[in-house]
């Protein structure tokens, strides 16, 4: 792997692992046992179809997800199910579904759902500058409401929940975009997780959704055939042509977090490995280094932090550039530094980003 691969700390598209990029490259090229490019194989071919079931397969046995649940492989990004889910879960004079509003990408997903009905906001962090998440003395669940949503971990921000939240009563819909296969997530608690690929699991153009066959049951009937998930799931995720690249890939990476990191489990302890050593940089930098999210709820996936002025982050981000770390500069809507953590970028790469860090304070 390229040394700019290997540093490569952007928050989304995300590192790849290295014993994967090899793979790939032989694809593009030739897929093993086929004589094709990856690129050229036919979404309706029985390789395909294997494929898919193979990678469902793996999903579940990652995640210990029961029979009852449906693995997709849809389109559109979480942009999309941020319409999908309320389009086909609300109903006219149904109480409105609650929503936490912790950062960004949550805030997006709000106006999506009010196209659809009146929704109810149980939380925001935006009097505090999206700098923590709620207590759970903060929230007050209605046992009502059609569905819960939030979302885990808020890539911009870098806040990250450390427990389920809702009712076991309503079901519970969480966006898992950005630490999707990172550690375990009690899939069984939640009627419906998505989560697209750029992240963890795999290049831009698929999203994995995870749904419990009683909310598929209940969904709107009146959904256009492409956005019911009830379509999609007859279908096996081949209802129309598929990112047959995309999800080939993501198979490639569940099969490296299984057979080469051994489950979720072991990815979560190096995942912490990783977030504890740059944390430490921060913490011990006497205030060079400013981390964004109080401790408690700080992420293990993406780091925020400041310099002490604009121009400094500026020089920050051009000699990292100039020394090899690709992605550190922070999301357009809060600015400074960010680094993530993804599952394929290894401790060693955190461990070489430190040491440039306590460089390039020390010089000044």
């Amino acid at each position: 792997m390229s040394s700019r691969n290997s540093l490569n700390f952007s928050g989304g598209p995300g590192a790849l692992p290295e014993s994967v990029l090899r793979q790939i490259q032989q694809a593009i090229s030739e897929v093993p046992g086929t004589g094709l490019s990856i690129l050229g194989i036919s979404h309706r071919s029985d390789w395909f179809a294997a494929i898919v079931k193979e990678l469902e397969e793996r999903i579940r046995a990652l995640l210990g997800l029961p029979a009852s649940y449906h693995v997709l492989f849809l389109q559109g990004g979480a942009t999309q199910q941020f319409a999908m889910v309320p389009m086909s879960l609300l109903r006219e004079g149904s109480a409105p579904a609650e929503y936490l509003h912790t950062g960004y990408w949550s805030g997006k997903s709000l106006p999506e759902a009010r196209r659809q009905r009146p929704i109810r906001v149980l939380w925001s962090g935006e009097d505090c500058g999206f700098r923590r998440l709620p207590e759970d003395e903060e929230l007050r669940y209605s046992a009502d409401a059609p569905y819960f949503h939030y979302i885990s971990n808020e890539t911009v921000e870098g806040l990250q929940f450390r427990r389920v939240l809702g009712r076991d009563d309503v079901p519970r819909i969480c966006d898992m975009s950005s630490d999707f296969l990172s550690r375990p997530c009690e899939a069984e608690r939640f009627s419906l997780i998505y989560a697209h690929a750029q992240k963890n699991i795999g290049p831009a153009g698929v999203t994995v959704v995870l749904i419990r066959d009683e909310l598929l049951q209940g969904q709107r009937e009146d959904m256009p055939s492409f956005l019911d998930y009830s379509v999609q799931a007859r279908a096996h995720s081949i209802y129309n042509t598929p990112p047959v690249f995309a999800i080939y890939v993501v198979l490639l990476v569940a099969r490296w977090l299984m057979d080469e990191i051994g489950g979720v489990a072991n990815m979560e302890r190096i995942n912490r490995d990783k977030a504890a050593l740059l944390y430490r940089a921060l913490d011990e930098s006497e205030g060079f280094y400013r981390g964004w999210a109080e401790k408690r709820d700080r992420s293990e996936m993406n780091v925020a932090f400041n310099l002490g002025s604009a121009a400094l982050e500026k020089k920050f981000i051009a000699e990292a550039l100039a020394a090899g770390f690709s992605g550190l500069a922070g999301h357009r809507a809060i600015g400074g530094i960010r680094a993530s953590l993804y599952n394929a970028v290894t401790l060693q790469a955190v461990e070489e980003l430190v040491g440039f860090m306590d460089e390039f304070r020390r010089k000044r």
